[in-house]
């Protein structure tokens, strides 16, 4: 009898490539200061130091602020933790939120509605936009002429994750924000990793994680995010009850469900029952 042995998605498709960060201007990454953005910032400092260009590494954590009531979307303790991750490297921290929104919470309940898979408007408003922001203000900052800056943005996106993800490529150029003044390569250093081999690279690093996980969360992203599954959705109601509540008390204003077939009022319920 043949024995089957397992293999993760990088030996199934080989090593990914990575991008010329020698000849990069700036190397931006993107922290949310969750398992795969820690694993992608080690693997991008590894990859920096190979070519001599730790120096051109900014880390940048957006913010996604507080509710109405003053609790935080993100997990409390997530913006300190990515500051003490790059710190961790010696490298430069940047925060940034929305100019316009207070926070997440705030844009939703002017727009009426969750975020959901076919409209992601958290990560394009609350995100995408502020970070193209911030890397139009480095760009001009180094002052190059004559030719498009050449940015790196690095993302911890993994395949694991979803379809979408899945078919990603490691190395791809961000058209729309690339322009005649930047050139801006999207990365993802560690989108073929399992997520054991997150996990490893994490602990080989020696650099702490966030708490939430040792609390039963298997992602981090924002506390109470609609396209979590269940099982995260519970874990953070409980851990997080007065942040649920507001959710729920939200959705009831709105008359628009968290998710349609999962409103916060039962994953409230969920979260009691299994405390």
């Amino acid at each position: 009898m043949t024995q089957l042995e397992l293999i993760t998605a990088r030996d199934a498709h080989g090593p990914d490539p990575a991008p010329d960060l020698a000849a990069a201007d700036l190397i931006i990454d993107s922290s949310s200061g969750g398992k795969d953005s820690q694993a992608a910032l080690d693997e991008t400092v590894r990859q920096a130091d190979a070519a001599g260009v730790r120096d051109r590494i900014v880390v940048l954590h957006i913010d996604l602020g507080r509710t109405p009531r003053g609790h935080t979307v993100e997990w409390p303790g997530t913006l300190e933790l990515a500051r003490q991750q790059a710190e961790h490297y010696g490298l430069p921290f940047e925060v940034r939120r929305s100019a316009k929104w207070p926070s997440l919470l705030h844009r939703i309940r002017a727009r009426g509605q969750f975020p959901n898979f076919f409209n992601r408007f958290c990560t394009a408003e609350m995100k995408r936009n502020v970070s193209r922001k911030f890397i139009t203000e480095q760009v001009k900052a180094l002052g190059i002429t004559g030719r498009p800056a050449r940015v790196v943005l690095v993302l911890g996106l993994r395949a694991e994750e979803s379809r979408a993800r899945a078919g990603k490529p490691a190395v791809e150029i961000d058209q729309r924000a690339s322009s005649g003044r930047r050139t801006i390569t999207l990365w993802h250093p560690v989108l073929r990793w399992s997520t054991a081999e997150v996990w490893q690279r994490i602990q080989e690093s020696g650099v702490p994680y966030h708490w939430a996980y040792r609390e039963g969360m298997s992602r981090l992203s924002c506390s109470l995010c609609p396209l979590a599954a269940a099982a995260d959705l519970t874990c953070a109601a409980r851990l997080r009850p007065g942040l649920a509540q507001e959710y729920a008390d939200l959705e009831a204003e709105m008359g628009a469900p968290f998710r349609r077939e999962l409103p916060m009022a039962e994953i409230i319920q969920r979260a009691g029952s299994a405390a």
